[in-house]
């Protein structure tokens, strides 16, 4: 393909001279190339003349018939590149982690940033960057993704959530919050009542929830509203609700956390030619996080 290669550019500039400098390389290179391919194919391709060089008839067919398929490779290229450049940074994620922690935040972005445009695409399933046109996916994990770049943004930290009205009305004593363990449980479909299990397990508490009613959601975004509201208590990711809690939506009643041992991740294509708009969302989102991660509450 090289010797190909130096004839498609010396067929399509008529000089070695323009070819030489359009692949940043010598004339001589490109002579050795011309050769090789004449000696491959067995057939003068150049006359050499005293003002340059000019193509045989045979190097005019040649030249004909291969210089479409080189221009169409081109073409398909710079196409791919472009996508690459576009205006726009297409985020794969959760519903709840766009709306309780990347959407509140995109302003800053956008203020930096005016030129670029981010697309949310919200998914529960794993991004596959071979087929979806996506730049970023944040998803929760163990980090283990092949051919991804990940960078980790912050732990899973759980804690029951509930609102300040409803801590008040069902536990007035400060010191005995799990009074609140009696009253409802609030479960979202996507974080099933085995999180509470685990946070209850770790600190003794399996046998207080064992026969509270509890109420189902389709998602975390409607079940902490639903604590906020008053209807319960809630098991809540902390690093999600950092808002809630400092603007006093939600509380934590009991200031026992547990770590799950998963973590919310950034995930990019391994392969991916980097453009500049992925360079800086990338940096401006981990950013972010790393400002989010002294909010958290240690366990």
């Amino acid at each position: 393909m090289n010797p190909l290669r130096a004839f498609y550019v010396v067929a399509r500039t008529k000089s070695l001279t323009k070819a030489a400098k359009e692949l940043h390389v010598g004339q001589s290179a490109i002579s050795k190339q011309l050769d090789v391919l004449e000696k491959y194919l067995g057939v003068k391709l150049f006359r050499r003349e005293q003002r340059g060089i000019s193509l045989t008839d045979i190097g005019q067919e040649l030249g004909d018939r291969i210089m479409p398929a080189f221009d169409e490779i081109a073409d398909a290229t710079q196409s791919i590149i472009e996508r690459g450049n576009d205006n726009k940074i297409r985020v794969h994620t959760y519903t709840t982690f766009a709306a309780k922690w990347l959407i509140p935040r995109l302003e800053t972005f956008h203020k930096q940033y005016p030129e670029f445009t981010v697309l949310i695409i919200n998914s529960v399933s794993h991004v596959d960057f071979e087929k979806d046109r996506i730049d970023f996916s944040i998803q929760l994990g163990s980090g283990n993704q092949p051919d991804t770049e990940v960078d980790l943004m912050f732990d899973d930290i759980i804690e029951p959530v509930c609102s300040a009205a409803f801590l008040q009305k069902h536990a007035p004593e400060t010191r005995y919050p799990q009074a609140l363990l009696r009253t409802r449980l609030l479960v979202s479909h996507y974080r099933p009542k085995g999180e509470w299990a685990m946070w209850a397990k770790a600190h003794d508490y399996l046998a207080e929830i064992a026969d509270t009613p509890q109420m189902n959601f389709s998602s975390s975004v409607l079940t902490w509203q639903a604590a906020a509201d008053g209807l319960g208590v809630a098991i809540g990711q902390a690093a999600l609700l950092t808002d809630d809690i400092q603007e006093g939506n939600l509380v934590f009643p009991f200031n026992q956390p547990v770590r799950t041992g998963l973590s919310f991740y950034l995930l990019r294509p391994k392969v991916r030619r980097e453009a500049r708009k992925v360079v800086l969302f990338r940096d401006w989102i981990l950013a972010q996080a790393a400002a989010t991660r002294p909010l958290l509450p240690d366990c």
